[in-house]
């Protein structure tokens, strides 16, 4: 096989050598320890940047929401700030990370779960629009407070995505409301003197193909003019939420962004003429497409194990710093970092330092004949990756690292031994 090629152009090759936005991982991984994160703030500014121009090419009132839950470092935040992008909140807690980054309330919407009466209290106390899942919550929600502006999440029946998991409407999803019950939850929005209403929908993540999104887009502007027609409600935005995919097998085709603005949007457009719903914000919800290839994650070969079966490379990462492969059964990419210019001639599963089976990061992979202290880059890991890492086998969770131009800087600490006691206290009578 021939020397290993590299997807992304922020990416380099330097005498086989992985270079990260003109960074040596290398130099990374000596400075900053492994496992690492190392993120490319010109790579999530290039793909905000590249999404905002293709939409507004089709219609000029277009908010971007980033989908917080992708990730939350305070940096990536800022960096999609500084860009004029709106925000997905799905908690609390990343309300008050938004604010931290300088996110002001009007640009935060919340879409949230399950949410308790005092979720409720802080969000109203933050001034963010919320977006209702349920009846319940809406009947609460009036109780303790009428918001100026107010929006409702409605399941279009239609579900999508690389995984079940990731499948948020349908009939077996937890989410929104369904169409049944959309018209009374309107209703006593309305009558409780809510001003401003909004719609949204979400059907799942990671999708590639444009045909989902057309379905249900289709589906949620007939309920909206349904609405409009027997409640006379203008709606002040429709978002269609998140879930643009992007290639993690090297089989995939990207989804084509310039295809899906077109087409959505010339949906959208007829649609609203034909309803009459004046000239509402089209909003999307993207936070994989944006943050995914901008993330590597690098970790350091320690063991090599050889079975009658299998060729084992143990690694200083497991499902505690990527949880992807073993949750959803995913993909990425991997390319030996100080080894790019060496030939692919063996098959190796790539194990992590767990305490589990199941504690596999990637299988049957071709890679060039690995060495104890080789440096492993696993691609695509800027979504999903810190974000959902955890203290699993008591292991502390890595450090982040952002880089640009030749530039790097630590914008999250490694943990160490004592942060796995952190807010623990014995009781007394143990003592």
């Amino acid at each position: 096989m021939s020397s290993t090629t590299l997807p992304h152009n922020y990416l380099e090759n330097k005498s086989g050598v992985l270079y990260i936005d003109g960074v040596s991982t290398i130099k990374l991984a000596e400075i900053f320890d492994t496992p690492l994160y190392v993120l490319s703030e010109n790579r999530i500014r290039e793909n905000f940047r590249r999404l905002r121009e293709t939409l507004l090419k089709h219609y000029e009132k277009i908010r971007i929401y980033y989908s917080a839950k992708a990730n939350t470092s305070l940096a990536v935040l800022k960096i999609l700030e500084s860009e004029g992008s709106y925000l997905d909140a799905v908690s609390p807690g990343e309300v008050f990370l938004a604010f931290k980054a300088g996110f002001q309330p009007e640009r935060i919407l919340f879409t949230g779960t399950s949410v308790r009466d005092d979720e409720l209290k802080f969000l109203i106390d933050s001034n963010v629009t919320i977006n209702i899942d349920s009846l319940s919550q809406l009947k609460r929600l009036l109780k303790l407070h009428i918001p100026e502006k107010l929006s409702i999440r409605v399941n279009p029946e239609v579900g999508a995505g690389h995984h079940e998991h990731v499948i948020t409407a349908g009939k077996n999803s937890k989410f929104g409301i369904w169409e049944a019950d959309v018209l009374e939850a309107y209703r006593m929005a309305k009558n409780a003197g809510v001003k401003q209403l909004g719609i949204h929908m979400h059907i799942g993540s990671g999708i590639l193909t444009i045909k989902p999104f057309l379905l249900a887009a289709k589906k949620l502007l007939e309920i909206a003019c349904k609405i409009h027609e027997k409640l006379g409600i203008n709606f002040e935005f429709i978002d269609f939420g998140g879930g643009l995919g992007v290639p993690y097998k090297p089989d995939e085709k990207p989804l084509d962004v310039e295809r899906f603005a077109e087409r959505m949007l010339n949906l959208f457009k007829d649609k609203i003429k034909e309803y009459d719903l004046g000239k509402p914000f089209f909003c999307i919800e993207p936070g994989r497409f944006i943050v995914c290839d901008a993330g590597i994650l690098l970790t350091r070969v320690n063991t090599l194990k050889v079975t009658p079966f299998k060729k084992f490379i143990g690694v200083d990462a497991g499902f505690n710093t990527l949880i992807r492969p073993v949750m959803y059964g995913s993909y990425h990419p991997i390319v030996v970092a100080n080894k790019l210019n060496a030939p692919e001639e063996e098959v190796y599963d790539v194990a992590g330092p767990l305490c589990e089976s199941g504690d596999i990061l990637a299988r049957d992979r071709l890679l060039p004949k690995i060495s104890e202290g080789d440096l492993l880059a696993i691609l695509n890991a800027g979504a999903y990756g810190f974000s959902m890492s955890s203290q699993y086998n008591s292991r502390p969770r890595c450090a982040e690292v952002l880089v640009r131009n030749g530039e790097y800087a630590l914008i999250r600490e490694k943990e160490k031994f004592e942060d796995l006691v952190r807010g623990q206290k014995i009781p007394q009578w143990l003592n």
